[in-house]
Formats: C-alpha cells, sequence, structure tokens
C-alpha cells in the first residue's frame, strides 16, 4: 500500500513543506506502534443469480465473475427432470462452466393462487395437497442425493402484488406498490378469506411434513418473505399475509427447531414491511443473521417504505448497501447475494445490461468490505 493511502486510512493528517517525510515518518511509527496488529479477515460473501441457466447464460455469468447460482425450476411436477439422474445432469451442467449450483427452486413459486405449480397446498385441501406434499419431499431426497445443498420456495396465495410502474434514473420502469392505490377488485382471491388462522395452519401443515425429510437429508428450505406485507387488520383481498411482516417471519421461524429450516431472505421485501429501512433494515439482519436463518439474500434496494414504495437501482434507495453489507459480514453470513429484480431499461432484452451492473456493484460492495480494516 502507498504510504500517503495507508495514512489516511489510519485517520491521520499530511502536512505539506520540505517537512513532510520526518513528520510522517514520525507519525507513522507512532499510529503503528499503538495500534493492534490484527489483519482484517475476509468475507465469504458471493455475488449470485437466480433463474436463467442456459448455457448462454453460464458462459456470461462465468465471465461476469458470477460464480454461484440458483438454478430454473427443474419441473412443475415430479419427473425425470426431479429425479436423481436429472437432478444430477443439470449440476454437472452448472459445474462444467465453473459456476455452483448452490441452489434449486420447488415448484412453490410466488405466483398468483391459480398459476400456482401446487395450488392445494397453499388452498389448503387434502387430499390433494398431501400428495402434492409427498411429491416435494421426494424432490428434496432427490436433491440430497444429487448433491444439491438448498432449495428454496414460496407460500403465497397473492402472488407479488404491484401498482403502476415508477420512471427511475433515466426512464427506467420500476415496480411500485401504494396500498391506497392498489385495486381490490374482486374482493376475494379464488381462495376465499384467508384470515391469519388459516393461513397458518396452512404453513405448519406443510412444514411438519417435509421438515424431518429435510432433516433425514440435511437439505436447507429457505423461504422467502410475502412480497409485499399488507396490514395485519385489513390484508388485501381477504387474504391476511403472514409471512409480511417481521414479528410473522420470527413465529414462521418458531414453527420447527431445525438449522435446515431458514429463509430465503429477500432484503427488498423485508424493507418494505419496514416503515423506515433506511434506519430499520440492518438490525433486522442481524437478528435473523445472527440465528444463521439467513439462507440465501435477494440483495435490493428501494425508496418508500411500509404500503408505499417502489423499487430502484441498488445504489440508487433509501438503503446504505455498504452498510448493509458490512452487517452481512459482521454476522458471518456466507452466502449468496443476488440482485433478484432490477429495473427495465429500454432495448434491454432481459434486462442482462441491468443485472450485469448489479453483478458488478455487489462484487464492488464485497471487496470493499473485505478491505475494511
Amino acid at each position: 500500500m502507498h504510504r500517503r493511502n495507508f495514512i489516511r486510512l489510519a485517520g491521520l493528517s499530511v502536512p505539506t513543506g520540505a517537512l513532510i517525510e520526518s513528520h510522517v515518518a514520525a507519525r507513522l511509527s507512532a499510529a503503528t506502534a499503538s495500534a493492534p496488529q490484527k489483519v482484517a479477515s475476509k468475507a465469504k460473501l458471493k455475488v449470485g443469480h437466480q433463474h436463467l441457466a442456459t448455457n448462454e447464460a453460464l458462459k456470461l455469468f462465468a465471465a461476469l465473475g458470477v460464480n454461484n447460482i440458483c438454478s430454473d425450476l427443474p419441473s412443475t411436477k415430479l419427473d425425470a427432470a426431479w429425479s436423481v439422474e436429472g437432478l444430477t445432469k443439470l449440476r454437472e451442467r452448472v459445474e462444467s462452466f465453473g459456476i455452483k449450483l448452490d441452489v434449486v427452486p420447488l415448484p412453490l413459486s410466488s405466483a398468483y393462487i391459480t398459476r400456482h405449480e401446487n395450488p392445494e397446498i397453499m388452498l389448503g385441501k387434502s387430499p390433494e395437497r398431501d400428495r402434492q406434499i409427498d411429491a416435494i419431499c421426494q424432490m428434496i431426497r432427490n436433491a440430497a442425493r444429487a448433491g444439491i445443498p438448498m432449495l428454496k420456495y414460496n407460500m403465497s396465495i397473492l402472488g407479488v402484488v404491484s401498482t403502476e410502474p415508477i420512471a427511475s434514473r433515466g426512464g427506467a420502469k420500476t415496480r411500485a406498490f401504494n396500498y391506497a392505490k392498489a385495486k381490490q377488485e374482486p374482493p376475494l382471491t379464488e381462495a376465499g378469506p384467508v384470515d391469519e388462522d388459516a393461513y397458518w395452519e396452512r404453513i405448519i401443515y406443510f412444514l411438519k411434513r417435509v421438515m424431518p425429510v429435510a432433516d433425514e437429508y440435511k437439505m436447507k428450505l429457505a423461504c422467502h418473505p410475502h412480497d409485499p406485507g399488507m396490514p395485519k387488520d385489513k390484508g388485501f383481498r381477504g387474504v391476511h399475509t403472514v409471512l409480511g411482516s417481521v414479528d410473522g417471519l420470527k413465529k414462521f421461524l418458531a414453527i420447527v427447531n431445525s438449522p435446515n429450516h431458514g429463509l430465503n431472505f429477500c432484503q427488498g421485501t423485508v424493507s418494505e414491511m419496514l416503515a423506515k429501512p433506511g434506519v430499520e433494515i440492518f438490525d433486522v439482519i442481524r437478528y435473523f443473521g445472527r440465528r444463521q436463518k439467513i439462507f440465501n439474500v435477494h440483495f435490493r434496494n428501494i425508496r418508500g417504505g411500509f404500503l408505499d414504495f417502489h423499487e430502484t437501482f441498488i445504489d440508487d434507495g433509501d438503503v446504505d448497501m455498504l452498510k448493509a453489507m458490512r452487517v452481512y459480514k459482521e454476522i458471518g453470513y456466507d452466502g449468496m447475494l443476488m440482485p433478484d429484480h432490477v429495473p427495465k431499461i429500454e432495448g434491454d432484452a432481459g434486462g442482462l445490461h441491468a443485472f450485469a451492473y448489479s453483478f458488478g456493484y455487489i462484487k464492488a460492495l464485497i471487496a470493499a468490505v473485505n478491505a475494511d480494516s
């Protein structure tokens, strides 16, 4: 390191004039003599991506230094793609590009209930949900046998609720949600009224059946929060989103005591739950991170807060993302940080430019926290 840079990082002033060398030598000697001789450890943070695992995309990710991914959904049902052989081929194909397959999604997506792959699980309809849960359990077994360490899923009825997009930097369109402007028509979804008790029953029913299998096969299951959170007393279209608050996520994690039961921690979605995300999000990360319940991170930014927000470019929101990265390092998080959503730029088919920008920004933040002394 250049001497001047070292002095600046150490918080020393640098005088000008002929006495600079002797002054520097004296101050530097005093500073190094009194400072603890400690070398900062590097964080094991990784930039990641999800749901695009074509060979062409994998070549691009490898070139950009994105060496960890979550794959596309292998299939919506228990078929050859979900067999041990099919999943092994998927993992080996990803690895052939020098990329590690960290996560595979289960067919329990964030889609609206009628577009859901296994709707009866969230509708609470037996015996159909029992057959669908049995299939999920077999997917867990097969994924473990194929050498895949983690599966992610959603427990969604409403899907991702949005209002009209907002123009952001350079005219890019960003997803927004304003509860006051959101149309609740028809007043109920196809699921009918789903109060908190009914929603929790369906979640508990699922967890009590899948988590013993996950524990037996040492498979981490990462659940995404409800996006966005809704008013506790009102819900949205008759549905009360119990995983749409920090308290709800705490209750969810308390249902099963298992090291394999955790969160696909969407920092953007959790920020949407908070009145002041730029202030509050860091302690939320600490809470779940110190309990080793953050399995995967969706690392994106927003402006606004609970019930009125819009997504932004990673460097253009209310949350200090460098500070957030330092908190992930502080808690010892060693998984992926992925930009799950990006603004839509005109002419940027598939959002590849926007994603590439986010990858580079995340890699720079990781480098910055690793340079912290």
